[in-house]
């Protein structure tokens, strides 16, 4: 056991071994990946925003090198118009575990005129966390990013490797990735290049939530269902508050909601759901035909493209 809860890796099954759960086999798969980036790369740095993907994987990370600190910090890129229950998440359970915490600041990008702030009605600030992510990267010299993407998020994402290759300009070139055969991993890359490293990639959302409920994780509280103010905009549910304001027409009402995804309130919609548990999210994830992002994030339905278009920029 590694001291976290079940083990996080095991033999081949046969007569007398121990035969791992699915659970268990991308979990192990997951503590690999990561064990080979902190062995390979000199400069490693993993995503957190404090949302249910980094969270799984701060707990893959600290399973990987158990019972020592895990060997790298974390970083959050904060648009400064994200949820105040996740933030406060971020900073309690980071403190929780022992590890580094770095801030990029999309608002310091601006006021340092690296970006310019949107306008026009509505305006989101989430695509101006590219800038900041690579301007983070440079400055700090990483040589390989943890990311919490999934293949079955959306189409731009199931094109990824596990090992994705940035060029010097942070960019993604899907048609200039390296083949992964046998979970052979290649992080060859020069000085100013940097691999994006994706250790859930096979996870799905249903995995992550039936992990969350085996391992009694903790989230952010808005994932699970909650009374909130909210109005109906382009099928979504967005909350109402200081960044997002309300369009003539537009209803305000209460609703019980929960959160499939969080990030940038202004582009970050609830669904109705009555499920207050991991348990119960399990079962509702299950018969959902939706994926989250699909269905709770404004700007990844702007075109089927959209999501392609930023990271071929240097997005997550």
């Amino acid at each position: 056991m590694d001291g976290r809860g079940r083990a996080a890796a095991g033999g081949p099954a046969g007569p007398g071994r121990y035969q791992l759960s699915h659970l268990e086999a991308i979990e192990s798969h997951s503590v690999h990946i990561i064990r080979e980036v902190a062995a390979e790369f000199e400069r490693p740095v993993l995503l957190f925003s404090g949302g249910k993907d980094s969270v799984v994987m701060l707990r893959l990370a600290e399973k990987a090198f158990w019972p020592g600190k895990i060997p790298f910090p974390v970083l959050h890129v904060d648009t400064g118009h994200n949820f105040p229950e996740v933030l406060e998440f971020r900073d309690r359970t980071v403190d929780e575990v022992g590890a580094t915490l770095l801030v990029s600041s999309v608002q310091a990008s601006i006021d340092a005129g690296r970006v310019s702030e949107p306008q026009g009605p509505d305006p989101s600030r989430n695509r101006l966390q590219t800038r900041t992510l690579l301007d983070a990267i440079a400055e700090h010299r990483f040589d390989a990013v943890f990311g919490g993407a999934r293949r079955d998020e959306e189409k731009a994402r199931a094109k990824e490797r596990v090992f994705s290759f940035r060029d010097e300009f942070g960019q993604w070139d899907p048609k200039n990735q390296r083949p992964e055969l046998w979970s052979l991993y290649n992080g060859r890359h020069r000085q100013g290049e940097h691999i994006r490293v994706f250790p859930i990639s096979d996870w799905t959302e249903l995995d992550i939530w039936q992990y969350v409920a085996d391992e009694g994780i903790g989230l952010p509280s808005i994932y699970y269902s909650h009374r909130r103010t909210v109005f109906r905009r382009d099928g979504m549910l967005l909350a109402t508050g200081p960044f997002v304001t309300p369009r003539p027409g537009e209803e305000v009402f209460e609703a019980t909601v929960r959160y499939r995804t969080v990030g940038d309130m202004t582009c970050t919609g609830a669904v109705e759901s009555m499920a207050a548990t991991a348990e119960d999210i399990v079962a509702e994830v299950a018969a959902s035909r939706l994926t989250e992002r699909g269905a709770t994030r404004a700007d990844d339905r702007v075109s089927e493209a959209a999501m392609e278009d930023r990271k071929r920029e240097g997005y997550f």
